[in-house]
């Protein structure tokens, strides 16, 4: 029974990492999200916005909601220092499911993001659909962002990569199982198969096989491909650092 329901949240995670869609520049990009106060699509959203907002806060990022006067001076003087995150309704008569959408000031998407729950309650069912959603987003690691950005012309087309299940993968030091997701070419997450919130968070350097790593509790390092493995180096309650290795499985 145990086994059986490991292989359904597995699958569940797949099927998310499959529905990703990324466009350009990157969530993580930018400091503040606006919420809305109710999600349209949803006649009775079941707290999703609070969801929403309460796993982004965890992820680093400054949420922006209500009355646009308390917001802060730095978000007010630039709009496209905001992203713009929205939930939408896409259930199916066996299926809670969601679509989350992240756009910028120019009203282009920047990540598309689909979660779906075999939980038939409505509030546990959506609510689990969007932390399916969210797991790809990661950490908050904002850069300046300019505020006049051109917007897109309507009839360009954005080129957009869809992350297959090839790019998933498993690794495990011993105690701690992880899925690798790749995000982008220069990009990927480590990510626990319950949580919503990267374990790691790896960038690509000019180095090949080593990247920037932001962990979960905010802390950066580096780490780097070893014979197949994926090291981390870890700091220590010394100020020393080890290796903490994660063979793939």
């Amino acid at each position: 029974m145990i086994k059986i329901l490991k292989m359904k949240k597995l699958s569940i995670l797949i099927l998310t990492i499959c529905s990703v869609i990324a466009f350009g520049q990157k969530v993580s990009d930018y400091k503040y999200v606006s919420i809305p106060e109710k999600f349209q699509t949803f006649k009775n959203s079941f707290d999703l916005e609070t969801f929403l907002a309460n796993t982004l806060k965890g992820k680093k990022y400054v949420i922006l909601q209500g009355d646009k006067l308390k917001w802060p001076s730095e978000a007010m003087g630039n709009s496209c220092s905001i992203i713009n995150a929205d939930v939408i309704n896409d259930k199916t008569m066996l299926r809670n499911r969601v679509i989350l959408q992240f756009k910028d000031c120019n009203g282009k998407t920047i990540l598309e993001s689909k979660g779906n729950s075999t939980i038939k309650e409505f509030e546990e069912g959506f609510q689990d659909a969007l932390k399916q959603a969210l797991i790809v987003v990661p950490i908050a690691n904002p850069v300046a962002i300019v505020q006049n950005e051109v917007a897109t012309p309507t009839n360009v087309s954005v080129t957009a990569t869809l992350v297959t299940e090839s790019t998933a993968s498993k690794y495990s030091n011993g105690k701690l199982d992880l899925q690798k997701v790749q995000i982008d070419n220069n990009q990927f997450i480590l990510v626990k198969p319950n949580s919503s919130l990267p374990f790691a968070t790896f960038k690509a350097t000019t180095k090949r096989d080593v990247f920037r790593v932001k962990l979960e509790n905010g802390d950066s390092t580096i780490g780097y491909f070893e014979n197949g493995n994926i090291v981390i180096e870890m700091l220590q309650a010394n100020g020393e650092y080890s290796k903490e290795v994660f063979a793939g499985k």
